[in-house]
């Protein structure tokens, strides 16, 4: 009796669950189809859906530029910081020396750490840099209002959480099957790209959506380490806010945009992602 009671509870917790983390997804979709009047209004439909709103952010904002920059900053973020992590991770997972499990703790407890703390030292340390460079080397080093800068802290970011993630996939791999490897005259470096690296490939995948997706939203940062020439698409979209006269429905039709790449690159990775998620949960 009680399990008839619960299994229907629990299918309406899930459904009021989606419900919820769907709902924002279908107002920005329906707010982006309506006149600026109807969403200052607060309606809930449009009277009659708006297509020319997402013709007119082309025109209204470089929304293409925003997006260039995103796809630029995003793409090397996630090639850096992924390469970085899989070889940090594949070394604590194989290797024992000493201060690995403090090390290994010590990644993650920098995730503790609100990112704005470092908002201004880093700024200041950046323009510090610039000079010193300047006046010591003679080199012109842009890390504030360039790409370099921000590409550099995001990989900083992103790096000890994606080493803590890939970590458990390279232990759950036997070590058998590289000592295989290697007794069949395989190097070292030869066994982990032939042998380790494929196995590991869902969780690569997994560690890969979760740079690209953060890095692609993250707009602190980003707002203040761009210019005007590199900024991403959450600064444009940022600062159209308050101009225009405030055009939410063209903010909402940018912010569909936005999100349609996202989908596009989870859809296109989905497989390896499910299998990411659940790798290492049984270890055989």
């Amino acid at each position: 009796m009680e399990e008839r009671w619960l299994n229907p509870l629990a299918y309406l917790a899930l459904f009021l669950a989606l419900l919820f983390q769907l709902f924002p997804i279908f107002f920005m979709v329906d707010a982006s189809l309506m006149t600026q009047l109807e969403v200052a209004t607060g309606s809930l439909f449009p009277q009659a859906p708006q297509w020319g709103n997402y013709l007119e952010l082309w025109r209204a904002l470089p929304f293409f530029h925003y997006l260039k920059n995103s796809f630029f900053v995003c793409s090397l973020t996630t090639l850096f910081a992924l390469s970085v992590a899989t070889f940090a991770a594949y070394a604590l997972a194989r290797f024992r020396f000493p201060g690995a499990e403090l090390f290994g703790g010590s990644v993650l407890a920098t995730q503790l750490i609100p990112g704005i703390l470092f908002l201004i030292p880093l700024y200041l340390m950046y323009i510090a840099f610039q000079n010193w460079a300047r006046a010591v080397l003679g080199l012109e080093v842009r890390l504030v209002g360039s790409y370099t800068g921000l590409i550099l802290t995001y990989t900083a970011f992103f790096v000890p959480f994606s080493i803590w993630i890939l970590r458990g996939f390279f232990a759950s791999i036997p070590k058998e099957l590289e000592e295989a490897a290697l007794v069949d005259g395989a190097t070292p470096f030869q066994a982990f790209a032939r042998v380790i690296l494929p196995l590991a490939l869902p969780g690569l995948a997994a560690t890969a959506v979760y740079i690209f997706l953060a890095a692609w939203d993250e707009l602190l940062f980003a707002q203040i380490l761009t210019s005007e020439a590199t900024a991403t698409l959450p600064v444009g979209l940022r600062n159209f806010v308050g101009n225009y006269q405030n055009r939410y429905d063209l903010v909402m039709a940018g912010a569909t945009v936005a999100v349609l790449p996202v989908l596009l690159f989870f859809f296109l990775v989905q497989r390896q992602l499910i299998q990411g998620l659940t790798a290492g949960a049984v270890k055989g």
